[in-house]
């Protein structure tokens, strides 16, 4: 059969994605098999997963992503921004649009588009409230990790570091991921200043990825909350792929802010 498809890109954060406005979802394989079958980078098409775009009763549309393993995830903050542009310049939203909603599996988000000369520069996305727990201790490898558990509408373990440079963000958040059923996304985030943060991450389902905007906002909700960044104040994380502005405010709703990227168009053909 053959598939049209977009690929997308937020700070590297790299998906393959499907109009299913005008490629119906139930003419599809089984996107769980299909996400598995498109992801891998040397033998097919190559991304960190797959986004169906689809019509919603709920909100302007609803967006459903699959990891590269084929699992699905609750939420992707990168993808949710490129959603919001695929929307806007591909004419599925009026021109004129600014304030969409988009129904995910963790609930309906809020999106404002920044459009210049007709095109999306910059997308931001309210990311709802986290919920941010006591720190824990985790071992793992023959090693302890002081970790504090975030949820931001999918689950994060934050791991506070002195120095990125020293840590195997693949092999060391490869098992702390496998210590949790199901898998849990890892950041291991080192200070820079008190409105910086340099962070890399391993995601469940994908391994180490350029950039996660969930990841992002679960590093700024827990230095926020240990202290060592302020409440109400812009915080620059630096990704492998670039940087996001996360603020979070008084009430503790989470503001992520950031670009996204057309890369190419195509048509799959194959089997599953």
């Amino acid at each position: 059969m053959k598939i049209p498809f977009t690929k997308m890109q937020g700070l590297g954060n790299d998906y393959i994605y499907i109009d299913c406005f005008r490629t119906p979802a139930d003419t599809l394989p089984d996107p769980a098999k299909l996400s598995a079958r498109l992801s891998p980078r040397r033998t097919s098409v190559g991304a960190d997963g797959l986004v169906l775009i689809l019509p919603s009763d709920k909100a302007t549309a609803r967006m459903r992503m699959f990891n590269a393993d084929g699992s699905e995830g609750l939420m992707c903050g990168n993808a949710i921004r490129c959603v919001g542009k695929y929307l806007c310049e591909r004419g599925l939203i009026s021109p004129d649009a600014r304030e969409i909603t988009v129904e995910t599996a963790s609930g309906i988000k809020e999106l404002s588009l920044s459009v210049r000369d007709g095109k999306v520069d910059t997308v931001s996305v309210d990311m709802g409230v986290a919920e941010v727990s006591d720190e824990i201790v985790v071992e793992t490898g023959g090693k302890q990790y002081h970790v504090i558990p975030v949820s931001v509408g999918n689950p994060h373990w934050v791991c506070l570091a002195d120095d990125l440079c020293e840590v195997d963000v693949e092999s060391e958040g490869a098992r702390l991921s496998s210590a949790v059923e199901g898998g849990v996304n890892v950041e291991f985030v080192e200070r820079i200043d008190e409105n910086t943060l340099r962070m890399r991450v391993f995601e469940r389902g994908s391994g180490v990825t350029l950039a996660c905007g969930t990841g992002a906002c679960a590093s700024v909700a827990a230095a926020v909350s240990r202290g060592i960044c302020p409440v109400n104040t812009p915080v620059t994380v630096l990704l492998d792929g670039g940087a996001l502005t996360v603020i979070l405010g008084e009430g503790g709703t989470l503001l992520m802010i950031g670009g996204a990227e057309f890369v190419f168009d195509g048509v799959w053909e194959g089997e599953i």
